[in-house]
């Protein structure tokens, strides 16, 4: 069946339920790197964890990229698109909001410690109708408590609503390496530098300058995680030098690119 077909039928299938036949329940039948380029939401919550590549979720507030161990969080009626890599693989749990608990009602990107991962694996391979007073019902609670302490990291670029933000933050998310500074954007939008440096940090929480870094780290996370020369990622994210790249990448994310996705590496060797 072609990726389409797949995902019709995914939706298809999602549609037809009213209620999850089990609180924390699996994959509904997809493929493992299925994803879901369009928009839609579910009344129940989504997590999504890319067991192998990135993964990114859009909401009309944000990108959420979930390199592996970590997972995005999708609160019951976000409409939301699913991209990745041909090469990633996705499990996906989907829970019922009566065994969330106090969740906030936004999307984050949770931190997925080796325990949590095993479970998500776990339960997305399990069959629909899995015993709730057996082995796996128990470990229902294990895996909530899990997600419960689970701690939020700063895989997000937030989007503003404000329509001349919106379009300054399509085009650079189109060119990431682009290096129109915020003067050169208020002249093309006509409006004040400082008008726009307001707009940009009421509406994203974030300065200019820091939202187009972090949008340019976040969008070099998918060719650093297939092993691309960190060199190559750094001019093609718009940094002048390597250095400049790996002490940005430092302060963002608390390590080296190499780092970064060596500790993932180690933690999957682990487990």
């Amino acid at each position: 069946m072609s990726p389409n077909g797949q995902q019709a039928r995914l939706l298809t299938r999602l549609s037809e339920l009213q209620a999850l036949p089990r609180p924390v329940y699996g994959q509904l039948d997809s493929p493992p790197n299925l994803k879901l380029g369009y928009r839609h939401s579910h009344p129940w919550i989504q997590l999504s964890h890319a067991v192998e590549g990135v993964l990114e979720v859009r909401t009309e507030l944000g990108r959420f990229i979930a390199p592996p161990l970590r997972a995005v969080w999708i609160p019951a009626g976000i409409t939301h698109q699913v991209f990745c890599a041909p090469d990633t693989c996705i499990r996906s749990l989907y829970i019922d909001r009566s065994v969330a608990g106090a969740a906030p009602e936004r999307c984050r990107v949770l931190q997925v410690s080796p325990l949590l991962r095993e479970l998500i694996q776990h339960f997305s391979s399990l069959p629909e109708d899995y015993a709730e007073d057996g082995p796996e019902g128990r470990l229902v609670q294990v895996l909530l408590d899990q997600l419960g302490s689970a701690p939020e990291v700063e895989l997000v670029l937030p989007l503003p609503t404000e329509p001349r933000l919106r379009q300054l933050c399509r085009q650079l998310q189109s060119h990431p390496d682009a290096r129109d500074t915020l003067a050169d954007w208020s002249q093309m939008l006509n409006v004040s530098e400082r008008t726009l440096s307001r707009l940009f940090l009421r509406e994203t929480g974030l300065t200019f300058r820091a939202w187009r870094q972090r949008l340019r780290l976040l969008s070099a996370l998918p060719a650093l995680e297939r092993g691309e020369r960190v060199t190559d990622v750094a001019l093609s994210c718009g940094y002048e030098s390597l250095s400049a790249f790996i002490a940005a990448f430092r302060e963002q994310f608390g390590a080296t690119p190499g780092e970064f996705f060596r500790g993932a590496r180690q933690e999957f060797q682990l487990v």
